[in-house]
């Protein structure tokens, strides 16, 4: 039997009852794993004992997760304090790991945050009222809203022609869930534009920088993915991507 590859997944510090534990949400695990067909480590953002440089040619690719916590605004040369919570050592791992992952040609994706993260990290910019502004739809569920209810709170969006998704998928749009406060200012230099919301906001993105294959989306495809075509097909390019396929 031929191993599978291997996918690096970031983690973030989050208190687990007293103390700072490392974590990775299992949903984003478990559909990578089934749907991309592949194994997975935990990769800790604990950069002041570790180097990106020094795990990722030991990866076949890495996947930047979603998370309750927001990039901090000077990472994209906001100087306002922005809403947390914030993750200072997620940040720097995951700019490391941009890095790293493209100067070795490895697969970079990226899922909500993660897809912000990767814009920033790349030069690009967020706003932070995707949920606040009369320009744009409403882009996550109202207060008080339940956990599972958040995920209800769904949008479409209309597919780039000729795009990676497009072609994916076979069709013009998709009905998205909708989960995030914060999303695209200024799109990197370098990325191209996958998915449009209604009301113009980017809401995934593709590029091949140094040859790496990159594909990030705002959206929450791990959520209830098993019983989902669409999202098993993001991970089933994910799956292709670590095997060189993509």
């Amino acid at each position: 039997m031929s191993q599978r590859p291997v996918l690096g997944i970031i983690a973030c510090n989050r208190t687990v009852g007293t103390e700072v534990a490392q974590t990775v949400i299992n949903r984003y695990a478990t559909a990578a794993m089934r749907h991309a067909d592949c194994a997975a480590l935990i990769i800790p953002s604990l950069p002041d004992y570790m180097r990106a440089t020094e795990i990722v040619g030991r990866l076949d690719g890495v996947l930047l997760t979603g998370t309750p916590s927001n990039v901090e605004p000077a990472r994209y040369g906001d100087p306002s304090e922005g809403e947390g919570p914030f993750d200072p050592d997620r940040d720097r791992m995951m700019t490391e790991l941009v890095e790293a992952v493209i100067a070795a040609q490895r697969p970079l994706f990226g899922i909500c945050r993660g897809f912000q993260e990767i814009n920033v990290a790349l030069g690009g910019t967020l706003r932070r009222d995707t949920s606040a502004s009369d320009e744009l739809l409403h882009h996550h569920a109202p207060d008080g809203v339940g956990f599972d209810g958040m995920f209800d709170h769904h949008h479409q969006v209309d597919l780039v022609e000729g795009g990676l998704l497009a072609s994916a998928y076979g069709a013009p749009s998709l009905d998205v869930n909708s989960v995030h406060y914060q999303g695209i200012g200024a799109l990197a230099d370098g990325l191209a534009v996958e998915a449009r919301a209604p009301d113009g906001l980017v809401e995934a993105y593709s590029a091949r920088p140094n040859g790496a294959p990159l594909l990030a989306v705002q959206w929450h495809p791990e959520w209830q993915a098993d019983a989902n075509d669409q999202s098993q097909t993001y991970f089933h390019l994910l799956g292709r991507a670590l095997r060189g396929e993509l």
